[in-house]
């Protein structure tokens, strides 16, 4: 992460957490006049609009009187991370330990000698449910056999969001 960017991380989250919000994550696309900066929210009871607005307000005041952005040009964007969020920091999968993810490897599972199993050998990317987190490692039981998989191995993890369908059955 660029230096001004690892600031605004530190500004934004000393903003969040005074608007009763945790930072979940930032990112930074584009440059020039197309340079956007994203801020992602959370908080236990679920972020409202008034959240993101306060924080919004807060974040772009700091901003401004700091001057920390290169070339000055910027949209600010603050927003929870949505259903289908992606999962970076630790924290992140603790909070979804029992839930369906999405995981794209750098390498194979078997690579990795993470596996001799022909199925999962040459595994890149797989949905299953996050049996725990130890430490820097994920937990899965990937077609019965238990997985531990670093973190620093993964590509791109994100929340799979499924429909539960409550619906009756169908009258004849």
């Amino acid at each position: 992460m660029e230096p001004w960017l690892e600031k605004i991380e530190k500004i934004a989250q000393e903003v969040a957490e005074r608007e009763g919000c945790v930072l979940y994550d930032i990112e930074h696309v584009g440059a020039g006049k197309g340079r956007i900066i994203r801020v992602f929210i959370d908080k236990v009871e679920g972020v409202g609009i008034t959240d993101c607005s306060n924080v919004s307000k807060g974040l772009n005041l700091m901003l401004d009187v700091e001057d920390i952005v290169p070339g000055s040009m910027y949209n600010l964007e603050v927003s929870t991370p949505g259903l289908d969020r992606h999962l970076k920091k630790p924290w992140h999968f603790e909070k979804v330990i029992g839930k369906k993810i999405y995981v794209k490897l750098a390498k194979s599972l078997g690579s990795m000698g993470l596996t001799e199993e022909k199925g999962m050998i040459a595994m890149k990317q797989f949905d299953d449910v996050l049996a725990g987190v130890e430490g820097e490692t994920l937990v899965f039981n990937l077609r019965g056999e238990t997985i531990k998989l670093p973190l620093s191995q993964i590509e791109k993890a994100k929340l799979v969001f499924e429909v539960k369908s409550n619906s009756k059955p169908k009258k004849k």
